[in-house]
Formats: structure tokens, sequence, C-alpha cells
């Protein structure tokens, strides 16, 4: 990040295209596309990028009144899933000749093109727009190859026919890119992959692409999958109602997840003489820790599936992987703290449609639970797992 002098100089700069100004906060989509195009670094300074919120384009100051939730507001906009790959910045408050602004640094991403709503966003001197296709191929050449997360990294023996093609551009091109960039789009199949993080520079698909658009996701990752119990008692021994292999790409398997859920929880007719429609277990807390599981467990050192065990009195889940990153056993569950051991399939669930909310996942698990009468959920965590318990509210 950038000294205090080093900020102090562009504040007063009227010339780099490294700055952006917005006198207050209520354009959030022009300040989110200034995110992206620095992220994206088109010019290739190598610099990060700065946003004054509360200073106006003729320098002046705004007489802005920055408060906490507001910059509380900006830092979560890294983390909303609506930028993407996350971008990395930072946000605070200073005083600068006089006027007290909110800094927001964006750091060149090393994993272009970063895209606010499926559209990359570049500057070009003064000008901010949408990139064109050769822009973007710009961007994917400048990527910094050997610092990708893991799930980003090709697989040496995989290619590209080992993806449903077919099922890339009719399912999943349409959620990833604005309608307008599919309109003028001239890339190659294997241009649209790179591109959007889901092979490397020699084609090979990395295990999101596997995961997202694979023909047989556990020939390449063998613990790719949900194994599905449901028991007709409290014991893992009792006798078994149900059982199933929930296998194929990740959108796949929650779709399968979400018409079991369905098919499973019962909603009682009658209490007594009082008519209830409160259902044993609310469907989005399950739905919510199933896509948590599929989204954060270890893909690359385990071949151990997620495990969904219905009870007759509970629901366990456990999946492979402990906490990652900044995440640790003092802040778990708290608000806005998250980090991803898959950036890449967090990006591939945004795009379609099964992580909206990135950061809010256990505080949706809570609400459910609460609104519908259960106890909150129980988290056991280890080094190699993370296993969660809901309990029923009868």
């Amino acid at each position: 990040m950038l000294t205090e002098d080093e900020i102090h100089d562009l504040f007063r700069d009227t010339e780099s295209d490294r700055v952006e100004r917005k006198a207050a906060l209520t354009d959030g989509t022009k300040i989110k596309e200034a995110i992206c195009a620095f992220a994206n670094d088109y010019p290739g300074h190598g610099k990060p990028g700065v946003i004054f919120v509360g200073q106006n384009d003729d320098l002046s100051c705004a007489a802005l009144e920055i408060t906490s939730r507001m910059l509380e507001t900006l830092g979560g906009w890294r983390g909303d899933g609506n930028i993407l790959p996350f971008p990395s910045m930072s946000v605070a408050q200073m005083a600068i000749d006089g006027c007290t602004v909110a800094v927001v640094q964006v750091e060149p991403s090393e994993n272009p093109p970063v895209r606010f709503q499926g559209r990359t966003w570049i500057r070009v001197g003064p000008r901010r727009a949408i990139a064109t296709a050769a822009e973007e191929n710009r961007l994917v050449e400048r990527r910094q190859w050997l610092n990708l997360p893991r799930d980003a990294r090709g697989l040496a023996e995989a290619d590209m026919s080992d993806l449903d093609l077919r099922r890339f551009q009719i399912e999943y091109l349409p959620a990833a890119f604005g309608p307008e960039i599919l309109a003028a789009n001239g890339r190659t199949i294997e241009e649209q992959l790179r591109s959007l993080h889901l092979v490397d520079r020699t084609g090979h698909p990395n295990i999101a692409a596997i995961l997202a658009v694979g023909l047989d996701p556990t020939a390449w990752i063998p613990g790719a999958y949900i194994q599905f119990l449901a028991l007709t008692g409290v014991e893992l021994t009792s006798d078994i109602r149900d059982q199933k292999r929930i296998t194929g790409t990740v959108s796949d398997q929650l779709r399968q997840i979400d018409e079991l859920v369905d098919l499973l929880i019962v909603t009682p007719a009658r209490i007594g003489s009082i008519r209830t429609e409160s259902p044993t277990y609310p469907a989005a807390a399950i739905q919510q820790t199933i896509r948590n599981a599929v989204l954060h467990r270890n893909y690359f050192d385990s071949n151990t599936p997620i495990r969904f065990t219905w009870y007759s009195d509970r629901i366990e889940i456990s999946s492979p992987g402990g906490l990652f990153g900044g995440v640790t056993s003092s802040n778990f569950g708290q608000a806005g703290v998250a980090d991803y051991r898959n950036p890449t399939l967090a990006e591939v669930m945004r795009t379609q449609g099964y992580a909206e909310r990135f950061g809010l996942g256990l505080q949706i698990v809570r609400d459910s639970l609460a609104k519908n009468g259960n106890p909150p959920a129980e988290y056991r965590i280890d080094d190699h797992f993370v296993h969660v318990t809901i309990r029923g509210n009868q």
C-alpha cells in the first residue's frame, strides 16, 4: 500500500489516472466500477489506485461526514460478490489539507481480468470503460500464473475435452457476462474460459472449471461429492431410511440437495388444536450450510466427501478442511469475517447463483433457525474438518 506522503500527493494531483474522486457515497455503482478498474490496472502502473470519497473533482472539500458505517460499507464491497475475483483493497479515514475523506486503496490484481457484475472495467487516461475482447486478452496475458490460488491452477493431465463445452456456452457464459459483452463477443471458447479464470495459459482446466462444467468431476477430484444418509433413529447404527451419493458439477449437486431437502422437511399440519406451518427445519439453514461446505472444503489434500446425515432428531454436516486464512476460532461466525480457500470456485458459485451474499452465510443460517424456532447451529472445528449440527424445533 501507499505511504501517507504518496496519498497526499495523489490527493493534490489533477492529472494522475490512478485517482478518482467522489463527493459522496450515493453513487456506489460508480465507486465499484472504479475499484474494478484499478484492480485491473490496465495501464500497467503496478501501483495502487486511490478513490477519495469526500473530495470534489476540482480538489475542493465536499464537506462529507465520514462515519464508521460509511467505512464499513466501502470495505464490505470487497467481498460482497459483485467484484470478482475479490480485489485487494483497504479503506481508511484521513484528514488531508483540511479535508476529511475516506481513502480507498486498490492493489493491482494478480489474477485479472476483474469484473464488476460481469463487466471488465478499465481506465485508459481519464476514461473509465468496459474492456474490449482485445483489452481483456491483454489483461489475461499479464496474469501472474505462479501466484494464483490453488483452485485456479491448471490440472496438468486435463484438457478441454474434459469439459462440457456446450453447457459452458449455453448455461455458464450468459450468467457470467453482461448481454452486451456476449453480443460483441469475438473470442474463442478457450479465450472465454481463460478470461473467466477456468483454464491456464496452456489450456489446462483447473479445479474450478472441473467443478463448474466438468463432464466427470470425481474422475479428477475423487472426493467432490456429497454422501447423504437418512436414518430412522438418533445413532449412526440406526436403520437406514435412505442414502444417496450426490455427484456431478457443483450446480448439479446443489440442485439435488435443494430437491432432497424439500422432500424431507416435515411440516406438521396440527399440534393439538393449533394449526402450524413451521417445519422441523428451515430449508434455508440446511441449504446454506451445504453451500458453505461445498465452497470452503479442501479439494486438494483430501478425498473425503462432504457427509450429510439426517437423524430422527438432528442433521449433521461434515466437510473436509479446517478454517482457512484470516478466519480463526476466535472470529469464526462474526459478521464480515470471511476468507476463501477456493476463491475461483467462489466466483463460479456466484455466477451460478449459489453464493449471492458472500460473508453472510452463517448469518443466514443463524437467522433462519431463530425464525423457525430451532436452537442455534452447533459448530465443532478441528484442523481437518468442520462439523455442523442442526437440531429440530419439535
